[in-house]
């Protein structure tokens, strides 16, 4: 067969099936600007569809009606319906009723330079598939760098998929160094020596190496540890306060009492923004503490890194440059799409177990001639530009305009938490003049009423009362949920027996007012009381 005759058998072939328009090339834009005016109509038909911050439905009644739809769904029109059933069914983080999670609105200039990525698709696993955004994510972590409070030109970064990729890169490297300098071998190439009898590593060090968090750290840190072969018992937890702060004095005898055990503290993972609470650990002292007892300092600033926009609550965050390794993520408190995550060590050499040379990817002599790699920086192979969207929202807003987002987010969560206080039927989790928020975000519960008093002790009805408030609390988050009237988060406190469980409330979206606040506590009331007759 000739070449004219395969090319025309390529073409007879591809004639019949609809969407094979490329986004990429000269037409690329021409062929995806029918179908964006198609998901942007669909997206507001979704969007009056569900009417609010969650589609009104039980779980099972939502499976069906997305199965359905799903099934029929066919040719040109399924972009159109699928699109809008999406927008009909997912929880809307920009609706001021959606407060439950660390899940921002994002901007939409950020969604608008993510279209861009999408369209194009850059990987950055080498140079010459993605030329420009290898240099802006470069830029882009220089910039993070300095912000973080990092020497740019001695620092080094990657794009991650969010805080528990970060995490885990951070221990990745604790475990590395850390154990390596103590054991002699080269970790990453050896494995994790083996324990040996009693417990020991039957190495030199002969000390199992250990993780030390807050009690409120995020669950990544284990799963961290498991799979880097450590195990997640290698985590101890460290004592918080009443607001979930890592305890100095009980982190200072965590590290005493491994050092008594012939346990190695190969890393402290302090918590700069803990998931309920915004709760920023002594990030000061706990630098002084791992640099006491050698061990490597990782911050998860996952949510709380987004206050290093604010000059007003960036001090909060101080001696987080004294950390070895810093997770960012920009889809919390940066209102980006995710994935926005961002890892920085402090010292570009600390990074070295993470080198890789593929032939096919970033042979030397490429390196060598210029063309610079970022395939040794990351965990992943294939990976989004993910660096672009955000460069595009700090170039647009600048940190200053981002920092007057962060600011109105918290002033919104203050004001939250004080109408909480003041409201007869709500309880704020926190000490008296303690329970202010420290980011966006504040606990509290229902309190339902009187139980019409017990005939056991006073004991048991203390714990009678607590077993119903949690019930009843647990309760009206689900029914409003059904009823699609709000997305609150829910929670435990820290702790054994009932009386624990808590409602949570994430405030991201700066264009949300005190009054639309007020009125979603409001409604936990009176589906609370609604619970209670029920």
């Amino acid at each position: 067969m000739t070449t004219e005759a395969l090319g025309a058998a390529v073409e007879e072939l591809l004639r019949p099936v609809i969407g094979t328009a490329l986004s990429g090339g000269a037409g690329g834009a021409a062929a995806l600007e029918p179908l964006v005016r198609e998901v942007l109509g669909a997206l507001a038909e979704g969007a009056a569809r569900r009417g609010g911050p969650v589609a009104a439905a039980s779980p099972a009644d939502l499976a069906g009606a997305v199965a359905d739809t799903f099934g029929a769904a066919r040719g040109t029109e399924a972009l159109g319906r699928l699109t809008e059933l999406l927008a009909h069914g997912s929880a809307d983080p920009a609706d001021p009723a959606c407060a439950a999670h660390l899940h921002c609105p994002p901007l939409a200039v950020a969604v608008a330079a993510d279209l861009a990525v999408s369209a194009l698709n850059p990987s950055q696993d080498s140079w010459d598939q993605a030329p420009a955004a290898t240099v802006l994510e470069t830029l882009l972590l220089e910039e993070m760098a300095g912000l973080v409070g990092y020497d740019p030109a001695e620092a080094a970064g990657v794009l991650t998929s969010g805080g528990t990729e970060s995490n885990l890169m951070g221990l990745m490297l604790a475990r590395d160094r850390v154990l390596g300098a103590a054991t002699g071998r080269q970790i990453e190439l050896t494995g994790v020596p083996r324990a040996g009898a009693g417990g020991s590593l039957g190495s030199a060090a002969g000390a199992r190496p250990r993780i030390l968090a807050s009690a409120a750290a995020h669950f990544s840190v284990q799963r961290a540890a498991a799979l880097l072969g450590l195990g997640e018992d290698a985590v101890i937890p460290v004592a918080v306060d009443s607001q979930l702060r890592m305890k100095t004095s009980a982190l200072t005898a965590a590290l005493e009492r491994c050092v008594e055990r012939g346990q190695l503290p190969v890393a402290i993972v302090a918590t700069a923004g803990t998931t309920d609470t915004g709760a920023i650990d002594p990030l000061r002292e706990c630098a002084e503490l791992a640099a006491r007892y050698g061990a490597w300092l990782h911050v998860d600033a996952a949510y709380g890194g987004g206050a290093l926009l604010s000059d007003r609550l960036a001090p909060l965050l101080d001696g987080i440059e004294l950390a070895d390794s810093v997770s960012l993520d920009w889809h919390k408190l940066g209102w980006q799409p995710a994935a926005a995550g961002i890892f920085l060590v402090r010292k570009s050499e600390t990074y070295a177990s993470l080198a890789r040379r593929a032939v096919y990817l970033n042979p030397a002599d490429d390196e060598e001639a210029g063309y610079p790699s970022l395939l040794g920086l990351s965990l992943r192979t294939t990976r989004r530009a993910d660096a672009f969207k955000i460069a595009v929202t700090l170039r647009t807003l600048g940190r200053e305009g981002l920092g007057r987002l962060v600011d109105a987010c918290h002033e919104l969560a203050v004001a939250g938490a004080r109408a909480v206080a003041a409201h007869p039927r709500l309880e704020l989790h926190g000490e008296a003049g303690a329970g202010e928020p420290v980011l966006t975000a504040f606990l509290f519960r229902y309190v339902p009423g009187a139980s019409g008093g017990a005939s056991a002790g006073a004991g048991a009805s203390a714990d009678a009362d607590a077993v119903r408030a949690d019930e009843v609390n647990a309760a009206l988050r689900r029914r409003l949920l059904r009823e699609g009237g709000a997305v609150v988060g829910r929670t435990e406190l820290p702790g054994e027996g009932p009386g624990r469980v808590r409602l949570k409330l994430t405030l991201l979206n700066p264009h949300t007012t005190v009054r639309e606040v007020e009125r979603l506590l409001d409604a936990v009331v009176a589906a609370g009381i609604s619970e209670e007759g029920a």
